[in-house]
């Protein structure tokens, strides 16, 4: 039986490792794919890159700016995507101060390298609980070093750029997850919330005891939701 598609597009400075928990758990179903977005300098032209080699029909999950990167998928190619998880996924506008401060962050991996850029980041993104888990600042510290400073800015000068999907969103057709952490200062709850209400029967899902980084901090829970929509999504036939 051939098996359903379901392409990840990570989010900043993440890799396979952020997505280990659902990709062991949906393989056996799926074909997965992870692509590699940082070699495009904007997210349109990551969006085009990740549909010239996608199947016909695939789902998709976006985590933070691979959400967006997703829902410009959703401008281009409606038709193929049978469903679409978004995590941690936020569709405001560039926000006054936000270019000097990832400017500074920026000039932090430059002179101080990935790991220091990690070190003084994650901390303001994960849920004080996961902080203080050692292995998984540790996996979530490498994770980040196994890109290079050159990698980051064209990540960070691509989302500077970034295009407003917002009219995209009452376009989506196909089953819809929302999901994010309680504690997340990027994508808060209310943003998650007021996401979802602009996507024709979208589902919206709030974790407790988590941050920026479901699929790591709470990958059961993830896991289980996203298979529900895809479960829903063969139910429905798209």
């Amino acid at each position: 039986m051939k098996k359903n598609s379901l392409i990840i597009l990570p989010g900043s400075m993440c890799d396979r490792w952020a997505y280990r928990d659902q990709i062991q758990a949906l393989a056996g179903d799926h074909e997965i794919e992870v692509p590699h977005l940082l070699a495009e300098s904007s997210l349109e032209a990551m969006a085009d890159a990740v549909i010239k080699d996608a199947p016909s029909k695939f789902a998709l999950m976006g985590h933070a700016m691979g959400g967006r990167v997703a829902l410009e998928i959703i401008r281009c190619v409606p038709q193929r995507v049978n469903a679409l998880a978004l995590i941690a996924t936020t569709v405001h506008p560039i926000r006054d101060g936000e270019a000097v401060r990832r400017q500074t962050q920026i000039d932090m991996a430059h002179t101080a390298g990935m790991i220091a850029l990690a070190t003084d980041w994650l901390p303001r993104v994960l849920h004080p609980k996961h902080v203080a888990d050692t292995a998984m600042m540790r996996g979530l510290i490498e994770m980040y070093a196994r890109f290079t400073p050159a990698d980051y800015e064209r990540e960070v000068r691509a989302l500077l750029q970034r295009p407003d999907p917002r009219p995209v969103l009452s376009t989506v057709t196909c089953p819809t997850l929302v999901l994010s952490g309680a504690n997340d200062v990027l994508c808060t709850p209310a943003q998650s919330t007021a996401l979802a209400a602009q996507i024709p029967s979208a589902s919206v899902v709030i974790l407790e005891e988590c941050a920026h980084f479901p699929t790591v901090e709470q990958p059961q829970a993830t896991t289980q939701h996203l298979l529900q929509l895809l479960r829903a999504a063969q139910g429905a036939g798209t």
